[in-house]
């Protein structure tokens, strides 16, 4: 039988590469205001945080960017398609008022409805 000692440390370590994956997959691409300043407007930059707001009209697609760990808040929501750099394709009809909350990724959106979608962003810096 394996030490519940042993496997804790197995499990931290494991976690550990994968949150080093996740980062260096987020610093692969540009800040999605850098990569894409006509979807993307700054609206408060400090040395904790970065507040963006989103939108994106409707066939509309960002570049390919990455986040810090992130808050959405989607003040009009909508059906949007989501590229992770990986390849994996989410597709998600997000309600107006949704809040999420998400380690650091990279990724590029279209949105894929027939409306605006806007959203505020906050970043940990």
């Amino acid at each position: 039988m394996k030490s519940p000692l042993i496997h804790g440390i197995r499990l931290c370590a494991f976690s550990m590469i994968v949150l080093a994956t996740n980062l260096a997959q987020a610093a692969d691409y540009p800040a999605a205001h850098l990569s894409s300043p006509e979807q993307y407007q700054v609206l408060l930059e400090n040395e904790q945080v970065l507040v963006l707001k989103m939108t994106l009209k409707p066939g509309e697609s960002d570049l390919m960017h990455s986040h810090r760990d992130e808050s959405v808040y989607f003040e009009r929501g909508g059906k949007l398609r989501i590229q992770e750099a990986n390849g994996e394709l989410i597709e998600a009809n997000v309600p107006d008022g949704h809040v999420m909350w998400h380690r650091a990724w990279s990724h590029q959106v279209t949105n894929a409805g027939s409306t605006d979608v806007v959203a505020i962003i906050v970043e940990e810096k």
